[in-house]
């Protein structure tokens, strides 16, 4: 199990990734083909911003408290 605090605070880190993910798919659809290099780099920056954190997250280890002993 894993507490409620770092439940939410995941939740928030995917909500931050899916925009990102939103935002760069509406900015790459309205550039089409002439999108630039400076401008196709601040998309992929946006993106590493969003899942860095998720990719460096370490979840606490389950707590044995609930676990049957023999």
């Amino acid at each position: 199990m894993i507490a409620r605090a770092e439940l939410d605070s995941l939740h928030d880190e995917l909500y931050v990734l899916a925009c990102a993910v939103d935002d760069v798919r509406r900015d790459l659809d309205a550039a089409g083909t002439n999108a630039s290099a400076p401008e196709l780099r601040e998309m992929v920056e946006w993106l590493l911003v969003a899942a860095i954190p998720l990719r460096d997250r370490e979840l606490a280890p389950p707590d044995d408290a609930g676990a049957q002993r023999p």
